[in-house]
Order: structure tokens, then C-alpha cells, then sequence
């Protein structure tokens, strides 16, 4: 393990702000007092939190994980990465849990009453283990586009949640991951409100070498955790 003072600089500066006002719900919600750091003890509970007993066989596999009568509606992809460390060091061993709209651009959840059909073969959640080289690998479906109104005529551009768990309980990270050549993301306050600088780091790569002939298309999005390439992170 390096020395903490040999450690490249963590990227700050690539976070979205806590408030940003074009995020209109950030100005409700967005700490405007200085944090609490949170006890030691809870910080210091680190595994066995999550492990491989805990993962269902099919949990990576957005569209079989809720079939019930056949396969779910939408473009089938398949988004895959590597998580890293600021060296280029694999994670391994780190659950990251996802999260995301249906093919029609609605979630699975009753605040969600955006007039587009559920689709009863997709719950638009999954969760998979980094393996020993820090890859991950989850089979889906592509989301929709859907209205938030957050402003006149406002679209969420697609796109999936990302959670990541580290060995520590309180070690979560949460991100989003966007798709190459969306229009809706120039008029998106939260893909908008990441520093330019670091805005590419949260679109995926399209991967003719991942997509699989004949049945889904592959994204690549690879996830660094520290350092001046550090993914952005929702604070």
C-alpha cells in the first residue's frame, strides 16, 4: 500500500456543487451549513458488509432478474468497465448497484407517474462484484428519455445510477453514466452542473468489441475512485 503522501491529488474540483440553482432541487435539499464529519466508530465498520452470498444469480442481468412472462421491451445493451484507484490499480471485491428508468423512460417506483407504460418483465435494478481485475460487467435494457420538470419542457437525457460500495460501511459513491451522442444532455442542469473539464468522464464509450452480434449493442465506462481522473461523484 502506497504512502498517503505519495497519492495522486484527489480532483475536487470535478464534483458538481452542492447548490447549483439550475438544479432547482439542489437550492431545497443542498447542504448550505458546514458538514458534520460522522463518528469514527461508524467509519471504522468495515467487512464482511456485502459479500458474494449476498448476489442472486442473475442480479447483473437487468432482464432476467424480474422476467415473469417474457423478455422486457427496449434495446438490449451491455455496459461494462473497470473500477480503478488514482494508479490505475484495480478495485476488486466492490459491489456497485444500479439503477434506472425502463425502456418508455419510467421507473419502477410510485412517486413516478410519468405517462409511460411499466413494463411488467423490468424492475431497472441490478447489482454485481467487481472481479479480481476490478471488472464489472451488467446486461440491460436501454432507458428512456423522461419529463422532470425541473424547467419549461425539461427531459432527462438517458442514463443509469451507479452505486458504489467500498469495504467500509459509510464508503458509498454514487454517479451517473450517460450515452454518447444524446442531444438532451446540452440542456440537462445535472450533467451541466459537473465541471466542464470532467463532463466526458460521465458518458459511457460505445464498444463494437463488447457489443454482441446479432443481440445487444456494448458501452464502456470505466470508473476511477480518486485522483485528477476521478469519475464525479453526486455529493
Amino acid at each position: 500500500m502506497s504512502d498517503k503522501s505519495t497519492l495522486s491529488p484527489r480532483d475536487w474540483s470535478s464534483h458538481s456543487p452542492y447548490v447549483y440553482p439550475e438544479y432547482k432541487s439542489t437550492v431545497l435539499r443542498g447542504p448550505k451549513k458546514p458538514l458534520v464529519p460522522l463518528k469514527s466508530k461508524l467509519a471504522d465498520l468495515n467487512g464482511p458488509v456485502y459479500g458474494h452470498d449476498d448476489l442472486g444469480e442473475f442480479d447483473f442481468d437487468l432482464t432476467r432478474n424480474a422476467r415473469k412472462n417474457g423478455e422486457p421491451l427496449g434495446e438490449r445493451i451491455i455496459v461494462t468497465g473497470r473500477v480503478t484507484d488514482e494508479d490505475g490499480r484495480p478495485v476488486p471485491n466492490t459491489l456497485i448497484e444500479i439503477w434506472q428508468a425502463n425502456a418508455a423512460g419510467r421507473y419502477v417506483h410510485q412517486v413516478d407517474q410519468h405517462d409511460a407504460p411499466l413494463d411488467p418483465n423490468f424492475l431497472g435494478a441490478g447489482r454485481c462484484l467487481t472481479d479480481a481485475n476490478g471488472n464489472y460487467t451488467f446486461i440491460s435494457i436501454k432507458p428512456g428519455a423522461y419529463p422532470w420538470g425541473n424547467h419549461p419542457n425539461a427531459w432527462r437525457p438517458n442514463h443509469i445510477h451507479l452505486s458504489l460500495f467500498g469495504q467500509y460501511f459509510n464508503s458509498r459513491l454514487v454517479t451517473q453514466m450517460y450515452f454518447p451522442g444524446d442531444p438532451l444532455l446540452a440542456f440537462d442542469p445535472i450533467f451541466q452542473g459537473t465541471p466542464e473539464h470532467a463532463r466526458d468522464r460521465l458518458v459511457s464509450k460505445f464498444s463494437l468489441d463488447v457489443t454482441k452480434p446479432d443481440w445487444a449493442l456494448g458501452y464502456v465506462f470505466d470508473i476511477v475512485l480518486r485522483g485528477p481522473n476521478q469519475t464525479p461523484m453526486e455529493q
